[in-house]
């Protein structure tokens, strides 16, 4: 079968992706895979490492990128979508909190699902909303897992610091106390995809009255629940 699709540049960068796709290669090892010319190979994989749909490894060996994984993350929106309603209702019934789903987007994270505290006083952030990445407890677990670069990239101006993402790491969650806005408190978990990365978080958020100081020591294991809930939802069906 013909694999051409009459444009060149890009056949040949598929020949690099797909090569790579048995794992780690030398500039040597791409060229006796895909059959391309030593400085064609070489220029493709550097743009590609430009657009991070490729990387080095610690070898200095060309591998599959990271930007590949967000891609694939991204076109399983529509399931994470699907289940997010009903995880978010119980959880919003199990802590009587407002619930969201939040995902990266750049250097925002927008909220793409919710279930609002049905009466009270409530912290709503409506679907849609785009928030910063420099503070909640949320932005935390968006940024925790992230690539070294980019998570140092990150941390600068944020409201938490790479002392406190360790932390996160460790617990599974996060708590954020006024961090994002003045009075109110919030606990996020990750949901993970079937590769393990992080695509999202699950997060509960109200006043500081109602959630506390210590609002992890409250919802931590709700949120907990909720995520794993998520998680293998996603790997069921991917």
């Amino acid at each position: 079968m013909d694999n051409s699709s009459g444009v060149g540049v890009l056949d040949k960068a598929a020949l690099v992706l797909s090569a790579l796709e048995s794992g780690p290669a030398t500039l040597a090892g791409l060229v006796a895979a895909t059959g391309l010319a030593r400085p064609t190979a070489h220029r493709l994989a550097v743009a590609l490492e430009h657009h991070r749909m490729v990387a080095r490894d610690m070898q200095g060996r060309f591998i599959l990128g990271p930007r590949l994984s967000e891609l694939a993350a991204a076109a399983g929106e529509d399931r994470l979508l699907a289940t997010a309603g009903p995880v978010l209702t119980h959880l919003r019934d199990v802590t009587g909190e407002s619930a969201q789903l939040y995902r990266r987007q750049g250097d925002m994270r927008i909220c793409v699902a919710a279930a609002e505290r049905l009466s009270g006083l409530r912290d709503t952030v409506p679907v849609g909303s785009t928030l910063t990445m420099k503070a909640g407890s949320s932005a935390q677990i968006l940024m925790a897992w992230e690539e070294p670069e980019r998570l140092h990239r990150g941390l600068q101006g944020a409201r938490f610091t790479a002392t406190a993402l360790s932390g996160v790491r460790r617990r599974g969650w996060a708590q954020s106390i006024g961090e994002r806005e003045p009075g109110v408190a919030s606990v996020s978990a990750p949901v993970r995809g079937p590769s393990n990365r992080v695509v999202a978080a699950v997060s509960v958020s109200g006043p500081i009255e109602r959630l506390t100081r210590h609002p992890g020591r409250m919802h931590a294991q709700a949120i907990i629940d909720a995520s794993q809930r998520l998680s293998e939802a996603l790997r069921r069906t991917s």
